[in-house]
C-alpha cells in the first residue's frame, strides 16, 4: 500500500488507518439498530466492536493484506464518524468490494458518497484493480443513492444471498470498471 496521503482528505472529512483506541467511537454507531438494520451483524455489544477493530488491525499487519479498512474522521471535531472498507475479493482478476458505514448524525450529507469515491480511487489508482463492486439491501434507498452518485452501475440483484436477523436478504450489485474511472 502506498500509504494514506492528501488524496484521502476532503474539505469535511478524511480517512486514516484504524487504531486500537477507536473501538469506543465505532461502538457509538455499531450499537444502534438503525445502523445495522440491513446488515448481518449488530447491534454490536462492546466486545463485538472491540473485536471488529482488533480484526481490522490484524488484517492491516499482514504482508498479503486483502482488507483495507479506514476510519472516517470528521475534520472539524476530529471525531471518528464511520468506516470505509475495500476488500480484495479476487487478486488474480483484480476485483475488490467496497463498503461504508456512518454514524446516523452524518447521513444525508454526502459523506458516504465521498467515502465511496475515495475507496474507488484507492482501488483503481493504488491497487490497480480492474473491477470494484458493492452490494446493498434493496430496501436501503440511501445506500443505493450513494453507489449511483459515486458512479457505480447497477448490475442486478442476488436473490437471498445473505442471512440477516429476520431471514434471508437480497443484495443489489453495483460496480465500476477501471476504464469507467
Amino acid at each position: 500500500m502506498s500509504g494514506i496521503n492528501n488524496r484521502f482528505w476532503t474539505d469535511r472529512f478524511y480517512l486514516r488507518e484504524f487504531e486500537e483506541r477507536d473501538w469506543p467511537a465505532v461502538h457509538r454507531y455499531a450499537r444502534q439498530e438503525l445502523v445495522s438494520r440491513y446488515q448481518p451483524w449488530g447491534p454490536n455489544t462492546e466486545e463485538e466492536s472491540r473485536n471488529y477493530v482488533q480484526q481490522i488491525l490484524e488484517g492491516a499487519a499482514k504482508a498479503d493484506r486483502t482488507q483495507f479498512a479506514f476510519a472516517v474522521i470528521w475534520r472539524e471535531s476530529g471525531q471518528l464518524i464511520g468506516a470505509g472498507e475495500l476488500s480484495l475479493q479476487n487478486a488474480a482478476s483484480r476485483v475488490g468490494e467496497i463498503g461504508y458505514i456512518l454514524h446516523p448524525d452524518y447521513w444525508g450529507q454526502g459523506v458516504a458518497t465521498g467515502v465511496a469515491e475515495l475507496l474507488i480511487s484507492f482501488g483503481f489508482d493504488d491497487l490497480k484493480l480492474h473491477r470494484i463492486f458493492a452490494t446493498c439491501d434493496p430496501n436501503n434507498a440511501g445506500s443505493r443513492k450513494v453507489l449511483e452518485k459515486a458512479g457505480m452501475v447497477w448490475e442486478g440483484t442476488l436473490r437471498e444471498n445473505i442471512r440477516i436477523k429476520n431471514g434471508w436478504r437480497d443484495s443489489m450489485v453495483y460496480s465500476m470498471l477501471e476504464q469507467e474511472w
